[in-house]
């Protein structure tokens, strides 16, 4: 449930805050008020498009932060655990967005990506606005509705279903390939069978290529490295060379050492220098004397890796990918060998699943049928109580000659606003009124099997006065008797049942404008309900029906609806 909602530099919304109650809030004020901006900002705070646009003059970022009892809501307490976010009884949600457009959204103090906000406020809010109304004329929307009334129900058909019909486009597009390549039987053999002799008659091992590498890089500097090994040989073997002054060293050290031990260990160093070097020279000489650099095997070595660099980029990027590729080719070359077999044995499994998906289809199709029968039963009994006493709201169903992801069944919603006229496709017969009041029948009865606690309407009575506006009133006092209403209304009749009625106004002061909020006593709500009724002229008349319209709401709600609980 909404506890509490703050806006702060939303557009004419400077700082604005308002406290909500358990039943039926309401807001109302004149046209241009900012009442749609205040909508625009909730929808903000629960993961709406949010641009910096809405951004107040003069500010540097807005704000917007609402607060909601999740005391009973087991499934968001769950949610908000996998996601790290401590829980406790109430989860503020807050979204702060800065005039270069960079947007930041916290749950509990805890900064959340986007998606995550939203798939929170789907479990907290369902805002319904002049627009639903059209939603309901969309081709989908028949199934949605019923689908989502129908419960496990279906839910359990539709998963059978889903499962099957992902088997069948699976086996129909191998089926398919197969048949494509029957075309081609000829071509492809002749291509696979080409490309396996080519990949085995390279003979390729794995890690070849770099060993290949390192001997074509000795290869190609050959006449670098054995000048280079001459001249070292020279300077450790020739007479006046290293070795031969060290081994002068080395003599007049131990000349030295029988007068003055000390020297002893520096003479051992000049030994194990001339020892390591003298076997340095030896190493270098063998070195010298088995080097035998081929050019035939240069020009052998580089042609290997050619062709081995050549299998890697016409088959896969590396020795494993081409043995790999090698392997499925092989395959495909067999299965395509027996291809008239393999072909002949997909269609057969693929008849068997048909008959399986057509009989999870028929199961899925019966199943809505029951449901949207229920569904239909419950609306057309709430458009009776809306001032259509003949409506009659169904749903028709045609069968489909191919299985789709969503089943065989195509939906389309029927109504019938007057007693003796046959149904008609909705979108062809329901006025603007009529589609309001047909959309409140359906949310009061979504209302009661779904676990969203909040529900908003923005100005849902668009077309709609009279006794239809009364009816519908009650109809939403109805529906906050089950969970929390928030409603923006143009008419008195829906105003007068508010457990809490907000009003919002613009206001000037200093060359400046701002939207405010302010929460009415029973006398501005009857002042408020006569300038809504009649409009500028405040006479005893006006007055005196304002207060009456607000005492026979109390009436209702407490005679009437209470009994209905």
């Amino acid at each position: 449930m909404l506890q509490s909602l703050h806006v702060h530099n939303f557009a004419l919304l400077e700082d604005a805050k308002v406290e909500f109650v358990p039943g039926f809030n309401v807001f109302t004020g004149e046209t241009g008020a900012g009442k749609s901006i205040l909508v625009d900002a909730f929808g903000v705070v629960l993961g709406n498009r949010a641009s910096a646009d809405y951004v107040r003059t003069g500010a540097d970022s807005f704000w917007v932060q609402a607060v909601f009892d999740i005391s009973t809501q087991s499934q968001l307490q769950a949610y908000l655990e996998e996601q790290g976010i401590e829980v406790e009884d109430e989860v503020f949600l807050k979204r702060q967005v800065t005039s270069a457009g960079k947007s930041k959204a916290s749950v509990n103090g805890v900064q959340v990506p986007l998606n995550v906000l939203k798939t929170i406020s789907t479990m907290l809010v369902d805002i319904h606005g002049q627009h639903e109304n059209q939603a309901l004329l969309k081709a989908d929307a028949p199934r949605l509705l019923v689908d989502g009334f129908g419960g496990a129900g279906i839910a359990d058909c539709f998963a059978n279903y889903s499962r099957l019909y992902a088997e069948y486009v699976a086996l129909k597009e191998k089926l398919q390939a197969l048949k494509a390549d029957s075309e081609q039987q000829d071509l492809l053999l002749d291509r696979y069978d080409w490309e396996v002799k080519e990949i085995e008659a390279a003979k390729l091992r794995i890690g070849e290529e770099v060993s290949l590498e390192e001997e074509g890089r000795v290869l190609q500097n050959s006449e670098k490295i054995i000048s280079a090994v001459n001249t070292a040989y020279g300077l450790l073997d020739e007479e006046k060379a290293v070795l031969s002054l060290l081994a002068k060293a080395k003599s007049s050290l131990q000349n030295a050492v029988r007068y003055d031990s000390r020297l002893s260990i520096l003479l051992d160093n000049v030994d194990s220098a001339w020892i390591t070097l003298d076997d340095c020279r030896q190493e270098l000489s063998e070195y010298l004397s088995r080097s035998d650099f081929n050019s035939e095997r240069a020009v052998e070595v580089q042609q290997r890796l050619d062709t081995i660099y050549r299998l890697h980029k016409k088959y896969g990027g590396s020795t494993e990918a081409v043995l790999e590729y090698l392997e499925a080719t092989k395959i495909k070359y067999n299965e395509l060998l027996d291809l008239a077999d393999t072909i002949a044995k997909i269609e057969k499994e693929l008849a068997k699943l048909t008959k399986e998906l057509t009989t999870a289809a028929d199961a899925l199709t019966a199943e809505r049928k029951l449901q949207a029968e229920r569904l239909c039963q419950l609306v057309t009994n709430h458009i009776h109580d809306l001032a259509m006493p003949n409506g009659v709201f169904a749903v028709a169903f045609e069968k489909l000659e191919r299985f789709t992801a969503h089943g065989r069944d195509d939906m389309r919603f029927m109504f019938s606003a007057n007693m003796g006229e046959p149904v008609n496709e909705l979108e062809k017969v329901a006025s603007g009124g009529e589609l309001s009041r047909i959309a409140l029948a359906i949310k009061t009865v979504m209302m009661n099997t779904g676990d969203v606690p909040t529900m908003v309407f923005d100005e849902i009575d668009t077309g709609v006065g009279g006794v239809t506006a009364q009816k519908m009133a009650e109809k939403i006092a109805v529906i906050s008797k089950t969970g929390q209403v928030l409603c923006i209304t143009h008419l008195p009749q829906i105003a007068a049942f508010a457990d809490r009625h907000i009003f919002i106004e613009k206001q000037s002061s200093e060359g400046r404008t701002a939207t405010v909020l302010a929460v009415l006593d029973e006398e501005a709500r009857i002042r408020e309900l006569m300038r809504m009724t009649a409009g500028s002229s405040e006479t005893h008349a006006a007055y005196e029906n304002a207060r009456e319209l607000l005492t026979a709401a109390e009436a209702i709600k407490y005679t009437r609806l209470c009994k209905n609980d």
